[in-house]
Order: C-alpha cells, then structure tokens, then sequence
C-alpha cells in the first residue's frame, strides 16, 4: 500500500488531516523544513526535531552531485545518513537544473548540465532522477519536470508544460511502488488557466500518490499566484495530498491553505534566520536594526523557543553585529519553529471551524504587534 491521506476535517476549501507513511504519521497541512543538501541550515537534527518538525525536504542535484546518491545508499540511505528517520520529501532536481540558465542543454529525453560546483558534465533524465530519489530512499518522490520560467509566453508555457507531462508519465513508468512511499506529479503551466488545467488533467491520467503545483513563487507576485491556485485546486484529487512548491511567507501560506493546500516548502525561515529576520506573530523583525540594541524584551513573548525564553532582542542584535555564528543558528531555530506554531494553529483552527477568523485575525496580527494568541479558541 502506498502512502495515504486522511483528511479529518475541512472548513471552508481548507482541510486538515494526516498524511501516512512509511516513516511516519505527519499533520497536515505541514510545513517542511528545507534540507537540501542533507541538512537544515544551521541547525542540527534534534534542533529541527524540538521545533515540532515532521518531515523535511532533501533535493536530488544537491544531493546526486555532493556526495553523490549512491554513496547515501551504500551508508544506509538519506533517513540514516542525516539522523532524520521521519519522513523525507525529495525535489526531483528540476527547479534547481533550470536555475542554471546558461550551463544546461534541456531536449526531449532529459536535461546535461554542468556543476555549479566545479563545471563537470551531468545527465539527468526522467528515469535517472527517480533511480537517485530510490536510492536516497525518499518516502516522497517527485516527478521530473521543467519549471517553467517567469516570465514566459503561452506558447513558451505550453511547450513547457507539456514536455513536463512527458517526462510525469516516464518518471511514473520508472517508479517502484513501495510501501507507505508515493510518487507526486507536478501541475505546470505557468500563470496560464487553461495550461494549468491540461497538466492537471494529464497528471489524473496517468495517476499519482500526491499533486504538487509547480513554478510559483518565481517572481509572479502574490496575486497571480493565488488566481493560478483558485483555478488548479479544484482539478486536483480531493484524497490526495496537494502541495504547493517553494511557498512561502506565512501570509502566502495562509491564504494558500485557504484555497486546500497541505503541504509546504520554502528556504525562507531558514534564509531568514541567516540574515538576521525574525519571524513574529507581530511581523517581520530585523534584528540588525539599531533599535534593538538596548532592548531587553524577548524576540517574541509567545514563543518557546532558546531564542526567545533565554535572551534579548539585545542579545541577538550583538550576535549579528559581532558576525558570531550562534545568531544565525539561534534565528533559524526561532524561524523553524514559528512556521511549526503556526501551522498547528492553522490545523487547530480548522478542526474547530474556526478558519476564516484565525487568518484574519493572523494577517491583521502582522500588521501590528501583538503578544496574545491570534486564534483564541472559542469560550
């Protein structure tokens, strides 16, 4: 049996449930912390662990290059390699191989490109890029794809988005179907309603375990973003897990958990954490900022974590203006562990039927400081 979703409650088009797999049982809608090349940034397993984190991402080029797939399995597979035995999604490679712009040849069997790390030649095709997800032992494999760029024509989105189904049904055809692990497709199409409702339709032909949406969050703006969203989530499987790539902000997250997405994924927090943004209930903090220089209040009074019940805003003002790399690792923990915070409030407020008031209730609490729950439970 493959991996399955039980959705438990809904209010509204937002759904709250839990996804089963081989590695274990994750709430959903979740956040995944990113781990790219086998490890969240600036923090260690336990560290990711202590946020509430269920499952995490890791990514085929990244992974394929440095230290190369085979290598992972022979050590026992990603779970073991990475200290993480929960459940590990793996990005196909082709968001990262069309970043590379000028160093990779795309044709119809598969993509060469160089490494952005020392120039050598690579192959990567449909049928390659599930063998090293296999050999990774990935509890959630992705689909091939080409990410379509933004911006791009309808007929640039078109040729796109259909060799990408081509690639789906090889990446299918390639794909071993093991207990509680699935294979996801990826609805391409770029801003473009009818393209995204033949790569839709595509993919239910062909059959998936999940459906991610694909190639937003790549310059098109919030806006676009959630009209692409209200007119793909309808055409997905409502027993399905869907998932919304590279996205996002908490308010991107919020409004696209409005529209049925469960699962999430974005360097965000963690980039953040690296460069001095905290993640609030109140907004977006930069703990660079002089302003915090003699504050004494913690970063944000709701949360548990180091970064906010041992020390100051102060205190990690100095951190960041003394370069000391426990600022960034401190950061990044409070980050992970607000996106965790927040999407159990969200879980929470859907099983209580009480969506609509805790988003906007959140969105309002981002536009100014607030220390209560957004989401107060009803009384």
């Amino acid at each position: 049996m493959s991996l399955e979703h039980t959705v438990l409650a809904t209010d509204g088009a937002a759904r709250a449930g839990v996804l089963h797999t081989a590695h274990g049982a994750v709430e959903t809608p979740v956040f995944m912390p990113v781990g790219t090349a086998g490890t969240v940034k600036a923090m260690s397993a336990d560290a990711v662990r202590a946020t509430g984190a269920r499952m995490v991402l890791g990514n085929t080029y990244h992974l394929m290059l440095r230290p190369g797939a085979e290598r992972v399995a022979a050590l026992g597979g990603l779970h073991r390699f990475m200290d993480w035995p929960g459940p590990i999604l793996t990005d196909s490679g082709g968001y990262q191989v069309m970043s590379l712009a000028g160093l990779r040849r795309i044709d119809e069997s598969g993509v060469t490109f160089r490494s952005h790390l020392d120039g050598t030649a690579h192959r990567l095709t449909p049928e390659r890029s599930i063998e090293i997800q296999h050999l990774l032992d990935a509890t959630i494999a992705m689909a091939f794809d080409e990410c379509t760029p933004f911006p791009a024509t309808v007929e640039e989105a078109r040729r796109s988005m259909e060799l990408s189904m081509r690639w789906a049904a090889r990446s299918r055809a390639a794909y071993r179907v093991q207990e509680g692990r699935g294979l996801f497709g990826i609805v391409q199409g770029g801003v473009h309603p009818e393209l995204r409702a033949a790569s839709a339709s595509a993919l239910r032909a062909v059959g998936f375990e999940g459906y991610a949406v694909g190639g937003l969050a790549v310059g098109e703006g919030q806006a676009t973003m959630l009209a692409v969203l209200d007119a793909t989530m309808p055409m997905l499987p409502d027993d399905r897990p869907r998932y919304l790539m590279g996205v996002g902000t908490p308010d991107d997250i919020v409004c696209a958990v409005a529209r049925g997405v469960d699962m999430f994924d974005c360097v965000i927090p963690t980039r953040a954490g690296r460069t001095a943004r905290a993640y609030t209930w109140g907004g977006v903090l930069n703990l660079r900022n002089a302003r915090h220089a003699e504050d004494a209040e913690p970063l944000d009074p709701r949360c548990a974590c180091a970064a906010c019940t041992r020390h100051s805003r102060a205190y990690l003002h100095h951190l960041f203006r003394a370069r000391e790399m426990l600022g960034p690792m401190l950061l990044t923990a409070h980050n992970v562990s607000f996106y965790q915070e927040l999407m159990r409030t969200l879980r929470a407020a859907i099983v209580a039927g009480r969506f609509g008031a805790c988003a906007a209730a959140l969105r309002q609490g981002w536009a100014k400081t607030v220390t209560e729950s957004p989401c107060p439970p009803d009384r």
